[in-house]
């Protein structure tokens, strides 16, 4: 029984692994060349938002052709979603891991080639009843990003009737307030639109406020809210002991299966020499440490960004060159500059083989996040992993194996 186990389990590890670690040898695989956002505010201060891309295919070998993507939205208090272009075949939504409209097309896109789509989506719960002044309700909106794509153009265009105030500055086109930007990978843009809170029919039920509560306090009140408490930090052992449990698991299988199946487990470290602005070409803004774009225009602060080697790395650098860890690391000897170390476990073979390649899905997915809290509150957005351009998700366990690609090769 032993026998016929071991290599039963050897298989699913080359089935989950090989894949995502020929994925992770190659470029990027998309583009997005245009990104733009109309949006129009309805009486009932929901809004009316028309989202045009165009996505361009780089690669369609590592992963297969482009036939469906995720595009992020900002929560799941919808009220439509409609396909505006017959490239679209199937919308729908997808609450996976955040809120996101599912778009199917309506053909495989190889490189080379650009998918142009349009949909429009009718989005409630997008504002905030008095949030930094009173008699104002306020839109703040950050479109969905992409952690691995390029954005060559990211265009919002907000209607200016009964506008009070935006941020940042804006240009007026044809009734519309425009901001126009590139995005780096996972880079974010926000805009801030205020009304007069008489604009529209603004309902205070869907926003909240900072500092209030709705409910009466009472001895019975807080010890439901002790209870829940409690519940909530017990569920949250039960399961971080199981995923614990599964991770063993795997990290055991892994270990047997580098002893006896003529392949091991490595890392790849890519190394990026950053320099950054030290205020804001935009609006001239100090840069705060850590932060790649600036909170009030939303420019990147990157001057320039580079992949580097062990070799490229001045002797004088002996404290960076030996960071092996995720991490941005600063140089000694020159202001402003960083290095950015980005690590990734991958298989190789041990011993050769006459058989070639790993299976991959015929259909492929983008994702993006996106996140428009309009209330006081943290916004809760995560990028769901799920194939093409996924995001990369933290190792909790050490197993050196992430989530994301769990899910991409299943």
């Amino acid at each position: 029984m032993r026998t016929k186990l071991i290599p039963a389990l050897l298989a699913l590890v080359l089935a989950l692994v090989i894949p995502v670690s020929s994925a992770w040898a190659k470029g990027d695989l998309d583009e997005i060349v245009n990104y733009t956002i109309t949006v129009d505010v309805n009486d009932d201060a929901t809004l009316d938002m028309v989202y045009h891309i165009e996505w361009k295919v780089l690669d369609s070998t590592s992963e297969g052709p482009l036939t469906w993507v995720k595009i992020g939205i900002p929560n799941n208090h919808y009220v439509s979603m409609e396909a505006l272009s017959e490239t679209i075949k199937k919308i729908s939504y997808s609450p996976s891991g955040g809120s996101y409209a599912r778009i199917d097309l309506d053909k495989a896109y190889y490189a080379g080639e650009v998918a142009t789509f349009d949909f429009e989506l009718v989005q409630d719960y997008m504002y905030q009843v008095g949030r930094d002044n009173q008699g104002e309700a306020v839109y703040e909106f950050t479109p969905g990003w992409f952690d691995d794509i390029v954005v060559d153009k990211l265009e919002v265009r907000w209607s200016a009737d009964k506008v009070q105030r935006i941020a940042p500055a804006g240009q007026q086109d044809k009734g519309y307030y425009t901001w126009t930007t590139p995005l780096n990978k996972g880079q974010r843009y926000t805009v801030t639109v205020g009304y007069p809170d008489d604009a529209f029919a603004f309902d205070i039920d869907k926003t909240i406020q900072k500092g209030t509560s709705t409910e009466q306090g009472g001895e019975d009140d807080d010890l439901g809210w002790l209870f829940g408490l409690i519940s909530v930090f017990v569920i949250i052992l039960m399961g971080w002991s199981f995923f614990a449990f599964v991770a063993g698991i795997i990290r055991s299988i892994a270990n047997l299966f580098n002893r006896g199946s003529g392949f091991k487990t490595s890392k790849k470290i890519t190394r990026t020499k950053v320099v950054y602005y030290p205020v804001c070409e935009g609006c001239g803004a100090a840069r705060p440490e850590g932060k790649d774009t600036c909170e009030y225009c939303g420019r990147s602060f990157i001057k320039s960004e580079e992949t580097v080697t062990l070799n490229d790395i001045p002797a004088s650098e002996k404290a960076i060159k030996k960071k092996n860890t995720d991490g941005e690391y600063a140089y000694s000897s020159e202001p402003n500059t960083f290095l950015r170390v980005h690590v990734v476990p991958i298989v190789v073979s041990t011993s050769s083989s006459s058989g070639s390649g790993s299976s991959r899905s015929s259909s492929s997915c983008a994702c993006a996040s996106s996140c428009a809290c309009a209330c006081g509150c943290a916004c809760a957005c995560a990028c769901a992993g799920g194939g093409r351009a996924g995001c990369s998700t933290k190792d909790f366990y050490n197993t050196d194996l992430k989530l994301s690609q769990l899910e991409r090769s299943l």
